[in-house]
């Protein structure tokens, strides 16, 4: 089952990725700099108190520890079967990277795509423009590629509830 799973996931990506064409991860610091205005949202201030940007410190965890040990797994933080949800940084081809940073967590390009093209904000002003430059709208099927049963720590996942807990929309947006 968690072979199917990783199969399942290397697939997600592996589309993503040829749909980014030569689309490059720019990094949470990099988005920051334009949404972290309390006026349009702090958008990552809002990301960086929830658990997708700590994802990669709950690998640490107690649980974690506790779980990699019952299944013969040295070190979380090292294995790539918990990394790849874990992580934007190891989810994504290597040549993608560019200024995304392993210890990010899911990480605000896990959701919307690798920014490097539509990262302007003339670009950002235009939603047809910024999908054409790469930007996602994040759907259900995309948080489900992680918050699955096969995940081993899966609690039942509302789409709908999850998407108020981790909600950052921008006031000013039309």
């Amino acid at each position: 089952m968690k072979k199917l799973f990783t199969i399942a996931v290397m697939a997600i990506f592996s589309i993503a990725a040829l749909n980014a064409q030569d689309y490059k991860y720019i990094g949470a610091p990099k988005c920051k700099m334009c949404h972290n205005k309390p006026a349009t949202g702090d958008q990552y201030g809002v990301w960086s108190t929830k658990l997708h940007a700590n994802a990669m410190k709950s690998l640490s965890n107690e649980l974690s520890m506790e779980y990699a040990k019952k299944n013969g797994i040295a070190d979380p933080t090292k294995e790539m079967s918990c990394l790849k949800c874990h992580s934007t940084y190891y989810a994504v081809d290597a040549s993608l990277r560019g200024g995304i940073n392993p210890n990010e967590g899911v990480s605000c390009e896990t959701c919307h795509g690798p920014g490097s093209k539509y990262k302007s904000p003339a670009i950002m002003r235009s939603q047809e423009a910024s999908i054409a430059a790469g930007l996602i709208v994040p759907d259900k099927a995309l948080c489900e590629t992680c918050h699955n049963p096969e995940n081993p720590f899966h609690k039942p996942f509302n789409y709908e509830e999850a998407l108020k807990l981790i909600a950052h929309p921008n006031p000013q947006a039309k």
